[in-house]
């Protein structure tokens, strides 16, 4: 085969052309995303503690104060802070308050305003707004101006002002659910369960301008009226006195509960969350504890400094909108790591935890100490060669030391274990029977390796032998580099465990790799990363074992003709295939993803010569195409590796502002949404056409399928670190030169 012979033949003039220059990518080939301040959303949540109480409504005033109006009297905030959720507890500050009958609230001038069963009070202006009513049973008003309000027991209808009711009515045949105030023309909305009607206030006339049908909450605009129904909502036209198209029900949920428009977004409740409908006609969707003390939202307002209050009916949820930089969100990233998730040196989860309180969990081990790790390293790498800054430096010492022990923890010469832990809780860990005593009696030690692990590690190790200055360090990371590829090529190309044979994955023997059909991707996976750690041992070490060894696997077994293999063969083992590559390819196996792009730094950066490079760009740029449908953050910015100027450099700037601050694992569900086109089941796993944000999602590590739509029964009993999910592409993508660093505000 000519692709045999050219092989060959670059083997023998690898000495003319020596081994390709590894820098940062040229300024001006590629774009660059201008890191400058975007609205980063996260919610401070205040749950309800009593029973038998039931939430109406919430404002803000001038001040910043919050009130929430309950069947048992106003309540306000407690405690909250983001990730440290309140409580709702009674409201004792106005003492005669607690008198009151209070059946509504609103807020006019940004004041508070109430109504009981006599009056409409408030305790601004001096208290002098007390204007009595004349309807006991009144339980909706709106605020006109110079303190006119309109109020409704649900039928009938008073127009009062200074304690004079300046006229009354019904709502004919229909049952009053809201009531709205349009100042532009001085006039009163009111909505029924099946019509909407206008009141104008210099002559109050009732005047039915649209007939419906289960009609919920509404609201106005500028140019229109949204009313929310039981299945959808549908637009009035304030200038056109006419519905505007067919009712709208491509939405996240379309029962809707409660409808405000705050700013340029229309928000709306419903019992399966809430949603804001931005300018661009997209939507944010907030569902989960993630967002809202529940799913079933009552009420919706304005809130103080750039935030939304949204009423459920088990607590408030405060989405707030802050300015940050990608850079202001690493650095509270940064501090979210080192401050809870660091166990031993590793980058670990916090486990067990009650309910989203991160005081109550425990930093757990995990299959892929050693990968989670890694990754986290690497970033930590990426992050010291752009910034110098020392802070990483001594993250980048702490996490190589904890890698390193795993070399020496277990007494096998040249095995990574996939963690280690204190003698004595084996029965409390992961996964207890892949667990070994260590030499040394204080210790225990996590057999059954995997390829994950190892991929990882010589990623991490090659990109520090590169770009850490410290002398200590990278003559460490080149030593357990040859540490571990001695051991890989001594045996024969496999992983040898504590009990003398092969762990479960980590076989790269051509007669294992070979043995799978040419569409099952452990083929193509296998092939393309231990030619990848080849070339980095050799990179390192200068050592002819590594270079020979890649070029035999490349030329005599075909790895090569296997890892440029295209994505789009990749599928199901044919029905003469054995059982085991039928269960590895029964899906897109998006772990083999995270493998492969890590792997790809070592198989591009220290390619043996250009024209290998040539090819492995090739390869990579194929398999990234395969992937732009997850708009995957990592995935793109590995790519601009190879210097492409395209890699979907929008999108991966998306995939970093979208994530959510909160990585605690809540229940999330989005299965149900009618605004989303579903796919039938396929290969790729793929469940809806276009991948959904970040913030909508369940939390997930680069090894999760992004199209994952649902994840439950696991509500707020973990925390992700943002080490390898978010760190890693973005100090990835400053080192590359892709993203800038803050701009100035």
């Amino acid at each position: 085969m000519r692709l045999f012979s050219y092989l060959a033949l670059s083997c023998f003039l690898l000495a003319f052309f020596g081994c390709s220059k590894n820098s940062a990518n040229q300024p001006g080939s590629q774009p660059v995303y201008e890191d400058q301040p975007f609205w980063q959303d996260y919610s401070v949540k205040y749950y309800l503690p009593q029973a038998n109480t039931t939430l109406l409504e919430a404002y803000a005033d001038r001040n910043g104060n919050i009130k929430v109006l309950s069947s048992n009297g106003l309540m306000q905030p407690y405690n909250g802070h983001f990730l440290y959720h309140g409580e709702l507890l009674p409201d004792n500050t106005y003492r005669p308050l607690k008198d009151k009958k209070l059946a509504a609230m609103t807020s006019l001038e940004q004041q508070f305003v109430y109504l009981d069963n006599k009056a409409v009070l408030s305790n601004a202006w001096a208290g002098a707004l007390y204007s009595r009513h004349g309807l006991p049973t009144a339980r909706l008003f709106a605020a006109g101006a110079s303190f006119t309000f309109l109020l409704s027991d649900g039928q009938a209808l008073h127009l009062v002002q200074d304690s004079k009711t300046l006229w009354k009515g019904t709502l004919p045949g229909d049952e009053v659910v809201s009531i709205r105030y349009q100042a532009a023309a001085n006039q009163f909305w009111v909505l029924g369960k099946k019509s909407l009607s206008t009141l104008s206030v210099p002559s109050p006339q009732l005047t039915k301008v649209l007939d419906g049908a289960d009609f919920t909450a509404f609201d106005l605009t500028d140019q229109k009226v949204l009313i929310g129904t039981s299945d959808g909502y549908l637009e009035y036209g304030l200038s056109e006195k006419k519905q505007l198209g067919e009712k709208q029900q491509k939405l996240p949920w379309t029962e809707i509960t409660a409808l405000k428009a705050i700013g340029d977004k229309v928000w709306f409740g419903t019992s399966r969350g809430a949603f804001a409908l931005r300018a661009d006609g997209q939507f944010d969707y907030y569902n989960g504890e993630r967002w809202l003390p529940s799913n079933a939202v009552v009420h919706i307002a304005e809130g103080p400094a750039n935030s939304v209050l949204i009423l459920t009916k088990a607590g408030l949820g405060q989405i707030c909108f802050k300015q940050m930089t990608l850079h202001d969100k690493a650095v509270f990233f940064d501090e979210q790591v080192r401050s809870r998730h660091i166990r031993n040196g590793f980058n670990a989860s916090l486990d067990d935890m009650q309910k989203g309180n991160i005081a109550t969990g425990y930093l757990a081990d995990s299959d892929n100490d050693g990968l989670w790790t890694a990754m986290y390293l690497g970033g930590e790498i990426f992050r010291y060669a752009a910034t110098k800054d020392p802070q990483a430096l001594q993250n980048c010492r702490e996490s190589l030391d904890a890698i390193e022990r795993l070399y020496t923890v277990n007494g096998v010469p040249g095995f990574p274990s996939r963690s280690f832990e204190r003698r004595g809780y084996i029965d409390q860990l992961f996964d207890p029977e892949r667990w070994q005593h260590a030499p040394d009696p204080e210790w225990d030690w996590k057999a059954t390796t995997s390829s994950d692990e190892v991929i990882g590690h010589v990623f991490a190790f090659g990109a520090m032998a590169e770009l850490i200055d410290d002398e200590d360090m990278r003559r460490r990371s080149v030593a357990l580099i040859d540490t571990l590829m001695g051991h890989i090529v001594k045996n024969n190309w496999y992983l040898i465990d504590y009990d003398g044979k092969p762990t479960q994955w980590g076989r790269w023997n051509p007669e294992y790799v070979n043995g799978f059909p040419i569409n099952v991707g452990d083929r193509k996976l296998n092939s393309s990363n231990i030619v990848a750690m080849l070339q980095t041992a050799y990179h390192f070490t200068k050592k002819e074992i590594y270079k020979e060894k890649a070029f035999e696997l490349m030329n005599k077994h075909g790895y090569f003709e296997n890892l440029m293999r295209p994505m789009s063969v990749i599928g199901k083992a044919p029905e003469d295939a054995d059982e085991h590559a039928k269960h590895m390819s029964d899906g897109w196996n998006h772990s083999d993803d995270e493998m492969y792009f890590v792997g790809y730094w070592g198989l591009y950066r220290y390619a043996f010569n250009d024209t290998l490079k040539t090819h492995f760009k090739e390869a990579i740029i194929d398999h990234w195409q395969a992937e732009r449908p997850e708009k995957e953050g990592a995935w793109n910015i590995f790519t601009a590796l190879t210097g492409t100027p395209d890699f979907d450099l929008n999108e991966a700037a998306w995939y970093l502002k979208e994530h959510p601050l909160d990585l605690i694992d809540w229940d999330i569900q989005n299965s149900h949404r009618k605004d989303i086109e579903k796919m039938e089941p396929n290969f790729r796993r793929q469940t809806i056409k276009e991948v959904l944000p970040p913030d909508e999602r369940p939390i997930q590590r680069h090894n999760g399928n992004m199209f994952q739509l649902d994840r439950v029964g696991r509500n707020g009993t973990s925390e992700h670190s943002a080490g390898d999910i978010w760190l890693l592409p973005y100090w990835l993508g400053r080192y590359l030169g892709v993203i800038s660093a803050p701009v100035n505000r």
